[in-house]
């Protein structure tokens, strides 16, 4: 770095948590067995370290973290200006699972689940790793299902912490290819940790990721139900949505309340997300170049350039591998999935401000670098370029605010 100190990757797991770096991804824990996720409350699902730092096992773990950096294919060129930007992109679909109670209850047209059903019933996949509620209601649990009430059980959103990742090397027994349905990190951890483990490498059938903004804390969650005026100690609370049945849908808390009424609370996904949640998200995120899931054989998201209002669902469907377009293909000719194919354009019309955000990430790894905080490598991404197009103010936002916002946070340089 030019004008000030170079930028410092991590160089061990602990200074990845101690920086606040770490996506809670859990593929640490499928790669070493000594590892194990735990919830922060307050910060996100983080990896209890019983290595020391000289072990030698910490450079092959960074390879495999994103929080330590995330490396586009050195031998891949973008055939596009959409592909710098958006990484690989075969083809981009728009529709929604024929299934209408799946299209209602799923937080967009329901495509992942659509997919995982495809897998299980129609491809012979052996297990599906994904995330699902938590026995407290409040929590999320990375599982594997292997049938079609597991799949129904992940339906929606979870905006709050999980570690699918965790179960890669649970999936790897199964005997058979399987499927991973998570982040864009937790896939492209899951991609990195495929290179060094066979047996990972085998087990990954499919992979698809959700277009993420960021996770929130459970702190956030709690805040949420909060708001909604939900008392955690005496309300009885059986079911957390985050968004789903209707398009985005409500955040919704079901239960039974201390007097025995039903509890029935509810926010709109602008008072959920907007006024909550987001402001509780991990620091990793805030410097995430990858929000679509560039990783993975199939990422999709909301195709939020039209009005969500009186629709029961779409979902966007982006293509990035041969082995992903085949699998699409297939789940279309098998009737689990009703898309159109539409221009790729569609894509960054749907995620209008995903490439201000990489401008800002940028600045916001100078500043960390500038103050001596270990940064995430990110090569391949078009970082730069974008920053440059960023207002004066949003540059001095993306870097003085930075160091605001990390004494703020307590974030440790060691």
């Amino acid at each position: 770095m030019k004008g000030g100190r170079a930028m410092t990757a991590p160089r061990s797991l602990q200074q990845v948590v101690a920086a606040e770096l770490c996506s809670g991804c859990g593929v640490c824990a499928s790669l070493d067995s000594r590892i194990s996720m735990t919830d922060v409350i307050d910060r996100g699902m983080r990896p209890m370290l019983p290595l020391a730092v000289t072990d030698p096992a910490q450079e092959r773990l960074l390879r495999a973290c994103p929080g330590a950096g995330l490396p586009r294919d050195p031998g891949w060129r973008p055939a596009s200006a959409l592909e710098r930007d958006w990484g690989r992109v075969l083809e981009v679909w728009e529709g929604y699972s024929p299934d209408p109670d799946i299209r209602f209850r799923a937080s967009s047209g329901g495509a992942a689940t659509a997919l995982a059903l495809w897998g299980l019933e129609s491809a012979g996949y052996a297990g599906v790793a994904h995330v699902v509620q938590g026995e407290a209601a409040h929590l999320c649990r990375s599982t594997i299902s292997t049938d079609r009430a597991g799949v129904l059980r992940a339906l929606g959103s979870r905006y709050a912490p999980a570690s699918p990742g965790e179960r890669l090397a649970e999936l790897a027994t199964l005997g058979s290819r399987g499927m991973l349905i998570g982040k864009p990190c937790d896939i492209a951890g899951a991609r990195a940790a495929a290179t060094l483990d066979p047996a990972i490498r085998e087990c990954l059938g499919l992979t698809v990721a959700i277009f993420c903004a960021g996770v929130p804390s459970t702190k956030a969650t709690l805040n949420m139900m909060s708001a909604m005026g939900v008392d955690l100690e005496s309300d009885g609370v059986d079911t957390v949505r985050y968004r789903g049945h209707g398009w985005p849908g409500l955040a919704t808390v079901l239960g039974t309340k201390a007097d025995g009424r039903a509890l029935h609370a509810t926010l709109t996904y602008a008072e959920s997300w907007g006024d909550v949640l987001a402001k509780h998200r991990q620091w990793r995120c805030h410097l995430c170049p990858d929000h679509t899931g560039e990783f993975a054989d199939i990422s999709v998201g909301d195709p939020w350039y039209q009005p969500t209002a009186g629709d029961p669902g779409r979902s966007l469907v982006v293509v990035r591998t041969l082995a992903g377009r085949e699998a699409l293909h297939a789940a279309m000719a098998a009737g689990y999935l009703q898309l159109e194919r539409v221009d790729d354009d569609r894509l960054p019309a749907s995620q209008p401000n995903l490439l201000r955000t990489r401008g800002a990430v940028f600045g916001r790894r100078l500043a960390m670098a500038a103050a001596g905080y270990p940064v995430p490598s990110f090569p391949g991404f078009a970082l730069a370029g974008h920053w440059w197009s960023l207002s004066l103010r949003e540059k001095l936002r993306s870097t003085l605010g930075t160091l605001r916002r990390l004494r703020k946070r307590g974030v440790r340089r060691r």
